[in-house]
This record gives structure tokens, C-alpha cells and sequence, in this order.
């Protein structure tokens, strides 16, 4: 199993100590959970897309540009691009100038997003979120892939003989499709033998157990393998230590303040308490024994190769704490026990490979 830390650069004040980091503070905290991740020997780091308080991270390939100028190995990640509100020739150069800056190194998770707020911001209503994602993202695929070319949609001006600059380092640059609530995003995925990145957040496993086989099926519809499935897969707050009490005990209050956030209530979560995530959702908070055999009877389900976690919002020393332990005490387990097929190791650049 290959792993990946991530951020939507949520900056709340700490519910322990009260403190709040200032945004250019935040925005190195966030370079530094980077270069720790190189430094423990991680695969990635991603930066999800948000457009509105309390997130900072509304501009992810300016970030991932400051964490490729500090960090040499790992894959760079967008966790999600918001691609059903952006403009296609935006983003074909933007990440394609942020593929040369890293080496080659970036990867892209397009989806839909799951919060409201930016629809109104860019001039699409919720309504045509999925419609318009994947009109976006068949223009994208061939501005990365062709020159010269013409098209007419629906959601911007027409093109004729279009070649965007900077051409991508990598051809073509690898592209996951996120999955979260709806066939939709798997179905596209599977259209064109693409990996998914399933979230795995906020509801019980069956939920996304069940998106991952829908993908599974219509790559074999579409005449993919869908033994060669290539499936990454998020997981719940992370919190690690020698006892499921103790876990429990430090990591509430981090809970509860998320829990109150504008965000985590429009989720509408099905579970009752932080115990109760815990139990039956995809927290991974007790100890390192617990964690690991969790990790595992979601593997069994989903059979993914790539899992992501996130520290946000605990002080800088639980995170590197957090990150330290992941590494020494659950890491060497899983990559033993989960064989891997992504980002096979070269001098030069880490490949993933597709159906």
C-alpha cells in the first residue's frame, strides 16, 4: 500500500489551546506536513479546493508550487480539483506549469466538490454540477492531449485550433477521478479506464464499497480489465495512541470543533458521536493494532492500493507526532500485507498506472 497526507487547509483555532495560526503561518505549516511526509518516506501530498471560510485552500497549484520548490520525491496531488466550476484552458496551464516546476511530479483528482458555496462563485448552479464537470473534463483530456483544437459547450466560449502552453512534462499527466456520492464520477472514470479516488469520509463503508464496484463493472462494459483496477481510498480523522481510551480522550475536542463547523453540517453525517465513527465509520482513532486491522477490513472491501490521510487542526507537534508514528508503527505493516502496482519507483519520475 502507497500513502499520501493531504490538507483543505481548514484553519480553525485549536479547541486545546486556543491558538489560531495566521494564513501565511498556516500556509507554512502546511509546506513543512510536506516535507515531513518526503522526510518519513510517504508517496504524496495533496491540497484539496475549497471557496470559502474557514479553508484556505482556494488556489491548490499556487500551494503545490511552494511545496514543489521544498520537496524533491513525492507526488503532488489536487484532493479535489473543483473541476465542474473551472474554466479547462485555466487549468491545463496552470498544472501543466506547476507539472514542469515539480519534475513531473503532479497528479490530478478531479470532482464535482462537495460544498455549495462555489456554484454561485463561478456561474453554475448545483443542478448542472454533474453535466458540467464532465463536459469540463472531456475538454481538458484533449487539451492535454491534442494540439489544435476546436470545440463548442455549454459552459464556456467556443475554441478553434486551440493549443495551450505549456505543454504537460508528463504525457499524459495521470488523472483520478474522485468518488464520493454518485455514479456519475464512476461511470466517467470508467469510460476511459481511469483510477478512482474514492473518499471515504463521512458515511459507512457499504456506501462506497458500493461506487467502487459500479466502477469495477462498467470497466468491463467499457472493455477495460477490471482486475487491474487501479482505486485510492481516503479514511476518517486519524489519531494514534497506545490505547483506544487514550485516542479517544485526546482527539475529542478536535472533533467537537469540527463537528460545529459550517461544512461538517452540511455533510449531515449518519453517525452519533465520535464513537460511533469510529465504530462503524472510517475514523481511524485507538491504537496502532486497531488501526492497522481496520485499515485492512477496508482493503478487503474496497481493494484500493493508495490510502490518504490528514492531520489538520491538531498543534504542529501532534501532527509531526501523528505522521511519526503512521510511519514507524502502521506503514511498514500495511506495505507488507497490501501489494501496490502505483507509483513504481524510478530515478527519474513515480508513474501510476491506469487500466
Amino acid at each position: 500500500m502507497k500513502f499520501i497526507w493531504f490538507s483543505l487547509v481548514m484553519n480553525l483555532r485549536n479547541p486545546v489551546t486556543g491558538e489560531q495560526f495566521g494564513t501565511t503561518e498556516k500556509f507554512e505549516n502546511i509546506i513543512k506536513q510536506a516535507q515531513l511526509a518526503e522526510e518519513l518516506g510517504f508517496d504524496g501530498y495533496g491540497i484539496g479546493e475549497r471557496h470559502g471560510d474557514p479553508f484556505l485552500s482556494s488556489s491548490p497549484p499556487v500551494l503545490l508550487t511552494a511545496i514543489a520548490a521544498r520537496t524533491s520525491r513525492i507526488r503532488l496531488l489536487t484532493a479535489v480539483t473543483v473541476l465542474s466550476v473551472l474554466d479547462p484552458i485555466r487549468v491545463a496551464e496552470d498544472y501543466a506549469t506547476l507539472d514542469h516546476l515539480s519534475g513531473g511530479r503532479l497528479e490530478l483528482i478531479i470532482g464535482k466538490g462537495n460544498d455549495p458555496r462555489h456554484y454561485p462563485l463561478f456561474g453554475i448552479t448545483e443542478e448542472e454540477q454533474w453535466d458540467s464537470m464532465e463536459e469540463r473534463y472531456e475538454l481538458l483530456r484533449r487539451l492535454w492531449r491534442e494540439e489544435n483544437v476546436s470545440w463548442q459547450g455549454r459552459y464556456r466560449p467556443p475554441l478553434d485550433g486551440v493549443t495551450t502552453q505549456p505543454r504537460p512534462l508528463q504525457q499524459p499527466i495521470p488523472i483520478w477521478h474522485g468518488s464520493a456520492s454518485s455514479t456519475r464520477s464512476t461511470e466517467l472514470a470508467a469510460r476511459y479506464g481511469e483510477p478512482i479516488f474514492s473518499s471515504n469520509s463521512f458515511h459507512p463503508q457499504a456506501k462506497y464499497k458500493e461506487l467502487i464496484e459500479h466502477y469495477r463493472e462498467r470497466l468491463a462494459y467499457y472493455g477495460h480489465d477490471p482486475s487491474k483496477a487501479v482505486v485510492g481510498a481516503g479514511a476518517g480523522s486519524l489519531y494514534i495512541a497506545n490505547t483506544t481510551e487514550e485516542a479517544i480522550g485526546r482527539y475529542r475536542p478536535y472533533y467537537d470543533a469540527h463537528q460545529a463547523t459550517a461544512a461538517a453540517q452540511h455533510n449531515k453525517s449518519p453517525f452519533t458521536s465520535l464513537e460511533d465513527v469510529i465504530e462503524r465509520g472510517p475514523s481511524l482513532v485507538g491504537s496502532a493494532e486497531q488501526i492497522i486491522e481496520k485499515i485492512l477490513n477496508y482493503q478487503q472491501a474496497f481493494g484500493h492500493q493508495v490510502l490518504s490521510l490528514s492531520v489538520d487542526g491538531l498543534t504542529e507537534a501532534e501532527q509531526r507526532e501523528q505522521m511519526q508514528r503512521f510511519a514507524e508503527d502502521i506503514a511498514p505493516v500495511l506495505r507488507r500485507e497490501v501489494p501496490s502496482t502505483v507509483w513504481r519507483d524510478t530515478k527519474t519520475r513515480l508513474s501510476v498506472e491506469t487500466v
